[in-house]
């Protein structure tokens, strides 16, 4: 009789388990530096951060389908990897856990107030040799602890059931102001922005949430370019509110198409905590609706596009280097130098692009770098607008992709990749929508005629 009761008491566990469809394995890691070191994203600053407003976190979820098919999705209070630091850490995963690459998404929420990355120890610019030496040794100890990371997401795996909603935030702020000397960086409040709020919420076999997974299209950028301190800006806020108020959920950010995008307002801690309370209020309120659920199988496909790219003008050059700050006449001077030398220009560059695909429920499609909101109506029209979400900043953040309408209007989102004399072409959109396209069929996402 005992046993039966007790069978009778574990019954309900027994069923919701057995009703679980997914595996879902999280971690989380602190990736706040210990030592001194120049802050990303803002050309002007001149020394290393002098405080720490908040820790910055790396978190990691793992997903594995009834069928044994898997993905990770790592999320990072950082400005982005270029492509040889994410690779790297992409390799080593697949090492030492049997994930493939196409099953591996690494994304970066774009703090402005988050340490750089870089694994060259070179001086240059406002960097001193031991401030390179200090990025590069922090570089290195991030590849470490993400890889670390994903290993253990893939040891905690258990039951769990998936569903998802979105939601709408009203802080973001398109910065293309026009000008009668034209674009500038500022604020366009009739310009497109993609305010929209994706949630994933992953719920244990007992019902209860175990983690959020929720995105957002908006820089980081509301502490400015005269902050130095270490901060996640509304994003770490968003995810702090969210597991203070779902205690024991693993709350994860993941950017979207947010290269023409700012908050609104900026310039404050204050404000900072106060856009990531109004994401995380609305997070909260979409975890408290009915939910659409999210079935397998998962289906991970994984490319490069070519995006067509041409070379600055040699005046554009000039002007940087007579005009522009510390890393602009650095950058200016690095391709004066390779027009001079002869060296051969870049024809395409090779941008990934993920496109992971839940039973016929969830198209989530990953790009990498900075792209502009025009890509989000782009990509709805190409491969339809229903269960849909669209993040960028992933695996790659080496420049800002424009749209056609965005180059020809010219301003700061034109200005191609970072570190090569390579600026997109008009073209580019076409290359870069007709790829996802691609992969979302071959993922298997019913296409549009």
């Amino acid at each position: 009789m005992k046993c039966l009761h007790a069978l009778l008491f574990l019954l309900p566990a027994l069923l919701r388990a057995a009703d679980a469809d997914w595996q879902v394995g999280l971690a989380s890691v602190n990736i706040t530096p210990s030592k001194p070191l120049m802050l990303a994203g803002y050309a002007a600053r001149s020394h290393p951060f002098d405080r720490v407003e908040d820790e910055l976190f790396a978190k990691a979820l793992v997903l594995a389908d009834d069928q044994g098919n898997r993905g990770v999705i790592i999320t990072t209070d950082l400005i982005g990897m270029a492509s040889a630091i994410s690779e790297a850490i992409c390799a080593r995963i697949t090492e030492q856990t049997g994930l493939k690459r196409e099953q591996i998404v690494i994304n970066s929420a774009h703090i402005h107030t988050a340490p750089t990355l870089d694994l060259s120890e070179k001086p240059r610019g406002f960097f001193s040799e031991q401030w390179a030496k200090n990025t590069a040794a922090y570089t290195r100890e991030v590849q470490d602890k993400l890889v670390a990371l994903v290993v253990r997401a893939v040891q905690a795996l258990a039951p769990a059931k998936l569903s998802w909603s979105t939601g709408v935030a009203n802080f973001a702020m398109n910065r293309r102001e026009f000008t009668p000397r034209g674009v500038r960086l500022g604020v366009n409040p009739r310009g497109l922005v993609d305010r929209s709020v994706p949630v994933l919420r992953i719920d244990g076999a007992d019902g209860q949430p175990r983690a959020v997974l929720f995105g957002y299209a908006c820089h980081n950028t509301t502490l400015t370019q005269n902050d130095y301190m270490l901060s996640g800006d509304y994003a770490g806020a968003a995810q702090r509110f969210v597991e203070k108020q779902v205690p024991g959920v693993q709350a994860m950010f993941i950017l979207g198409c947010a290269g023409d995008a700012n908050p609104y307002p900026l310039g404050t801690v204050e404000l900072a905590r106060q856009h990531g309370a109004t994401l995380g209020t609305e997070v909260c309120r979409v975890l408290e609706t009915k939910l659409a659920p999210v079935r397998g199988p998962l289906r991970c496909v994984f490319d490069r596009a070519a995006l067509p790219v041409q070379p600055t003008p040699r005046a554009e050059l000039e002007k940087m280097l007579a005009k522009g700050n510390v890393r602009e006449k650095e950058t200016a001077k690095r391709m004066i130098d390779d027009f001079e030398r002869g060296a051969p220009m870049m024809k395409t560059y090779p941008a990934p692009v993920a496109v992971w695909q839940f039973g016929r429920d969830l198209t989530w499609v990953g790009l990498s770098n900075e792209v502009v909101v025009d890509f989000v109506p782009m990509i709805e029209k190409a491969i339809g607008p229903l269960q849909l979400w669209i993040s960028a900043y992933c695996n790659d953040v080496s420049g800002y992709i424009p749209s056609a309408r965005v180059i020809s209007e010219g301003g700061y989102e034109t200005r191609g990749i970072y570190s090569a004399n390579a600026l997109f072409t008009p073209e580019t959109e076409t290359v870069l929508v007709a790829k996802v396209r691609e992969l979302s069929g071959r993922a298997g996402r019913k296409l549009p005629e």
